[in-house]
């Protein structure tokens, strides 16, 4: 069993998530603007000529073992150069705790800070806000209900931590899930921050590819792993 003592409390491996609600948009994305966001080591996934897909994950956390939280994540689908699995590179991951900020930069490397996120959730659409020194960041809404079911799924999940390319498996799945081609429902508006001009850089705001809303979402992180020269944990 492997544990870590972040600010004297002491979180066991894995870390499990019993209840949560997501959304995920997917984008499409200029191929070379997304790869000027991936770290050394990682290609970043080409889906069609010239083009990549790209995320905005909205997370709020109401029963985790680092506590109650929301979590914005911008992130990218990557493989590392050496040979390894497809998967994730999160390039922000603004929270509003500070608790989960610092398990999550020290457990695993995640780009985590401490930022002012308002959520409203009305019965068919969730709206979020992102500030960053005093700055607005993104303004979106997403749709929200449905009555599909998700199996929980592992997944993979890239991070530097300290300054070294590892692997996490994680895990996700849930309920009251509402799958939408297309950008229906789907409102994203840029502020002036410099994140806000790195989304506009990628094109953003888009029609998006697809949506995603799971209202009762359940998964877990698994220790980090370090990555080999030959891509492998």
């Amino acid at each position: 069993m492997t544990t870590h003592r972040i600010l004297d409390q002491t979180i066991t491996m894995p870390v499990a998530v019993r209840d949560a609600s997501a959304a995920t948009v997917i984008y499409d994305v200029d191929l070379a603007a997304a790869r000027h966001l991936a770290p050394p080591g990682f290609e970043v996934i080409e889906v069609q000529p010239g083009r990549a897909q790209f995320v905005l994950a909205l997370i709020d956390y109401r029963d985790n073992d680092l506590g109650a939280y929301h979590e914005i994540g911008t992130i990218l689908f990557v493989r590392p150069a050496t040979g390894g699995p497809d998967g994730t590179f999160i390039t922000h991951l603004p929270v509003d705790q500070r608790f989960t900020c610092v398990a999550g930069s020290e457990i695993w490397g995640y780009p985590k800070t401490v930022e002012r996120i308002e959520v409203t959730h009305a019965p068919t659409t969730s709206r979020w806000f992102l500030t960053m020194n005093d700055t607005l960041v993104l303004d979106i809404a997403v749709p929200r209900g449905g009555t599909d079911n998700i199996p929980v799924m592992a997944m993979t999940s890239y991070t530097l931590l300290n300054g070294r390319p590892h692997a996490t498996t994680f895990s996700q799945g849930g309920s009251g899930v509402l799958l939408q081609a297309g950008g229906s429902g789907v409102s994203l508006q840029l502020g002036d921050h410099p994140l806000a001009a790195e989304l506009a850089g990628l094109g953003l705001p888009a029609e998006p590819v697809s949506s995603i809303w799971i209202e009762r979402m359940q998964g877990s992180f698994e220790e980090p792993q370090p990555l080999d020269h030959a891509g492998q944990t």
